[in-house]
């Protein structure tokens, strides 16, 4: 009786402590606290290492062209003619995300050798006009756009000229973020807190699902083909899944075989042609280098055995030059006749070669999942 007690009391006292975030200074009562949760999930926006979140904080301009492309999943893409700035080269951190940022059309395309000032704070005009940017969006007119916003913000006259009309899509999208003690100020030049760029972001990841900008929605396409079936490999969203024990094809670049090859000898192979579901999403491109090594080596002996020879793989190179671990396992055999197969059960001795462009079947032993957008592989 007297631990039943204790554990109603336990679970008494533990329902009546107030929920916190997993960040030491978020409440639950947070006006922004669900979007920053569910960002946070997806590592759109992250923490600070003491624990804290730190909503109130700025948020560069750098840090906000980083989250905006975590936001729509395009942190894989590839920018073929980057934008020269004169404060910021290629070895800034943040260099690859703004260079996406310009590429998708989120950031208006500067002069080469410009400036682009990645400290400074992100205003909330920039902020959401980058958000805005991202969308397919109805055209409205400067008048329009001053209505709409002289309805509901006391600061409208103060709003900038290059904004009104973002700011008027915005705010007819619902995508206007104002702090309770905020409502109807835009407050367009004031630097954007980290918990406005959250909410901020989260209405633009949310819109960008119904009516995202022309050229995201060509990199969100799932991305299809023809190529060589794997009848047991399936689709969740924009993930497409190889499960371990798929049996595909590979194209050796070396000369293998059961007289020369070692034990531990290096090879390396291609996909020959697209890996692709019964729906053609394309799941492993052509080209994508397969490395791995002879696991086992027997030479074909007249009388003795045949030759015995086993490939392993370990990683995968996709031609976006992503390296991942991967395993599986190929016996090379020689196509043989029924008739064959009966003499080499008796006479036994055959040797095996295997030439550059030869064929191997491989069993991966572990689930590949990728993102049928990119062809990225999730780690």
């Amino acid at each position: 009786m007297k631990k039943i007690l204790i554990m109603f009391l336990a679970m008494f006292i533990a329902s009546s402590i107030p929920a916190f975030a997993f960040y030491s200074d978020m409440q639950e009562t947070h006006w922004a606290y669900k979007q920053i949760k569910q960002l946070s999930e997806k590592s759109v926006v992250v923490g600070y290492p003491d624990g804290t979140f730190k909503p109130d904080e700025n948020v560069t301009r750098a840090e906000f062209a980083s989250m905006a492309i975590k936001a729509l999943g395009q942190e894989h893409t590839t920018v073929a003619q980057p934008v020269l700035f004169t404060d910021i080269d290629n070895d800034f951190w943040a260099y690859d995300a703004i260079q996406k940022a310009i590429y998708f059309d989120l950031i208006s395309n500067p002069e080469h050798g410009g400036h682009f000032r990645p400290y400074d704070s992100v205003s909330r005009a920039e902020a959401l006009s980058i958000a805005v940017n991202a969308l397919t969006t109805e055209q409205i007119s400067e008048q329009k756009a001053k209505y709409v916003l002289s309805k509901v913000y006391k600061d409208s006259a103060n709003i900038p000229n290059w904004f009104i009309i973002p700011a008027g899509k915005a705010e007819i999208l619902g995508m206007v973020v104002c702090a309770p003690d905020k409502t109807g100020i835009m407050d367009a030049d004031r630097p954007a807190t980290r918990a406005e760029v959250t909410a901020i972001l989260y209405n633009m990841m949310e819109q960008a699902k119904l009516n995202p900008n022309a050229k995201l929605a060509e990199a969100m396409r799932k991305k299809t083909g023809e190529g060589y079936v794997i009848e047991n490999a399936y689709v969740q969203g924009a993930v497409g899944t190889i499960p371990a024990g798929s049996i595909v094809p590979i194209k050796v670049a070396t000369v293998l075989g059961t007289q020369i090859s070692n034990n531990g000898d290096p090879f390396i192979a291609k996909t020959p042609q697209n890996f692709i579901t019964k729906d053609k999403y394309i799941l492993l491109y052509k080209g994508t280098d397969v490395k791995g090594q002879v696991c086992q080596v027997k030479p074909g002996k007249l009388f003795v055995r045949n030759g015995v020879l086993t490939l392993s793989t370990d990683t995968l190179v996709t031609p976006n030059d992503q390296a991942v671990i991967e395993h599986g396992t190929a016996d090379v055999t020689v196509k043989k006749t029924k008739f064959m197969e009966w003499i080499r059960k008796i006479f036994k001795g055959e040797k095996i070669m295997l030439l550059p462009d030869g064929t191997v079947y491989v069993k991966l032993l572990d689930t590949i999942k990728v993102d049928l957008t990119n062809g990225w592989i999730f780690e």
